[in-house]
């Protein structure tokens, strides 16, 4: 049996679950909050426009942590896999979440940052509910292969 490096993989295991609960916080949090601030804030009216440019800001730099997620699973997967750990479910989640976590920083975030930066218009277009839509799917699909990395992770950690 190949000795382990447990502090590698209790970083990993820290990530992947830090990150899932930021995913969480804020898919289920903070945008319906910001989305409905009028019902929180007394005599200021936010309009849906200026909601949505908060919004692209709080994505906006969550998606250098995205980035930094993505690659973390890539090392960590590929040093498991030549290390002999392979298995086809860690594989799937892992490529999932690599794949949602780059199209949600490196596509999504950018063109509807672009699209705001355009003006209100721009964001009331069918495009724009269409990457929306896209980009909310996206995020559950994160969040899934997420959960499918920690707990298929922490089921292999425990039969070695």
């Amino acid at each position: 049996m190949l000795k382990r490096n447990i502090y590698l993989d209790f970083s990993y295991l820290l990530v992947i679950a830090a990150s899932f609960g930021a995913v969480l916080a804020l898919g289920a949090i903070v945008a319906p909050v910001v989305f409905h601030s009028d019902r929180y804030l007394v005599g200021i009216l936010i309009d849906h426009y200026n909601m949505g440019m908060i919004m692209g800001e709080i994505f906006r730099r969550f998606a250098y942590w995205v980035y930094f997620l993505a690659a973390y699973i890539a090392f960590y997967e590929v040093y498991m896999y030549k290390r002999g750990q392979r298995d086809a479910i860690l594989f799937a989640a892992a490529i999932t979440a690599i794949f949602s976590a780059l199209m949600f920083a490196a596509v999504y975030v950018p063109k509807i940052l672009s699209m705001q930066s355009i003006g209100k218009e721009a964001t009331q277009s069918d495009t724009f509910a269409n990457i929306h839509i896209a980009s909310e799917i996206d995020f559950k699909l994160l969040a899934i292969a997420l959960v499918i990395l920690f707990v298929r992770r922490l089921m292999l950690l425990r039969i070695d």
